[in-house]
């Protein structure tokens, strides 16, 4: 999969790095080239698992998938945060105030 997409997952690597040091600065590049890197793991994971889940051995898919996010994670541990907004709740209340 990373053989395959050397380009993608490197440009998403140094992204990847930089998020994990200022989330706010660099979270819309984050989620940017995190979208493009989630659709190749899904697709991988789908080929995966699919042959697993219809065989004799579909009780495993569901593990197996486990396994391969896990292996994800371990190289991006930040994966999961793909397409999460991080805002300020304190600066949210601030803007619910009015002051008149």
């Amino acid at each position: 999969m990373m053989e395959q997409n050397k380009e993608l997952f490197s440009a998403f690597q140094e992204i990847h790095d930089k998020y994990v040091k200022d989330p706010k600065k660099w979270q819309d590049e984050f989620n940017k080239q995190g979208r493009k890197v989630l659709e190749i793991i899904r697709k991988f994971e789908n080929r995966l698992c699919s042959r697993t889940e219809s065989g004799m051995y579909g009780k495993y898919s569901a593990s197996l998938s486990e396994k391969f996010r896990a292996e994800v994670r371990r190289r991006f541990p930040k994966i999961d945060f793909v397409g999460v907004k991080i805002s300020d709740p304190f600066a949210e209340k601030l803007k619910q105030i009015q002051l008149d």
